[in-house]
């Protein structure tokens, strides 16, 4: 078999030269890669540094807007108490100053008051029945339930409404055939609301001078009897 031989040219000057000269275009080429890798590196290490501050700067200011609300709720839980507190004061004020007039000022506008009653509840749990009477004043086949409000408003006319249609119901299941009349007390009564209490058939109640006076509802708005 017949050998084959393979003859390897020798390099010149110009072929190594040429080599030599891709070498190097070629090693500049990738260092202008790592250098190109190292800015893109730098920029991502930047953005990610700024990235970090950002989300402490964030973690910072929801801790500081939850410091913020615990102190708003506890600054509102505090007016609350307070205003819980003057309530409470000018409830006190109320009953002290309507108690002496409601036989008074009730048997002059012609009823004849025999028994009067304060803070009196009813629980039926029978029957689904629950309020909370201020005031009672008693006259044979008439009732009259009082609330006292430091300040009235549309709401607690509402509510009073509701409390006597209970108060009734109560009454009746007990065989009481007496009639119910409403009358509202209050220290603070503005004009929409006083009109409102006497539209829907309440005595209204408020300081007049030194003293109290009762409005009775008149013409369509005479005193609902429930």
């Amino acid at each position: 078999m017949e050998a084959i031989q393979t003859h390897n040219e020798k390099p010149t000057f110009e072929t190594v030269l040429a080599a030599l000269d891709k070498v190097g275009a070629d090693l500049r080429e990738t260092n202008a890669g790592f250098r190109e890798i190292r800015e893109i590196q730098k920029k991502t290490s930047k953005q990610m540094k700024e990235t970090d501050r950002q989300m402490k700067e964030t973690d910072r200011q929801m801790k500081e807007t939850d410091r913020q609300m615990k102190e708003t709720d506890r600054q509102m839980k505090e007016t609350d108490r307070r205003l819980g507190m003057y309530e409470n004061r000018y409830g006190k004020m109320l009953e002290h100053m309507v108690k002496p007039t409601l036989v008074k000022g009730f048997n002059e506008l012609g009823f004849e008051v025999t028994r009067a009653g304060q803070n009196f509840k009813i629980f039926d749990a029978k029957n689904n029945i629950f309020t909370e009477v201020d005031y009672i004043l008693e006259d044979g086949d008439k009732v009259i339930i009082v609330e006292a409000k430091s300040k009235l408003t549309t709401e607690d006319v509402t509510d009073h409404v509701e409390r006597m249609r209970k108060v009734k119901a109560h009454a009746e299941l007990r065989g009481d055939k007496r009639i119910y009349l409403g009358a509202i007390a209050g220290l603070i009564i503005n004009d929409n609301e006083r009109d409102f209490a006497l539209k829907n058939g309440f005595y209204v109640i408020q300081p007049s001078g030194k003293a109290f006076a009762i409005t009775v509802p008149e013409g369509a708005y005479a005193p609902k009897e429930w």
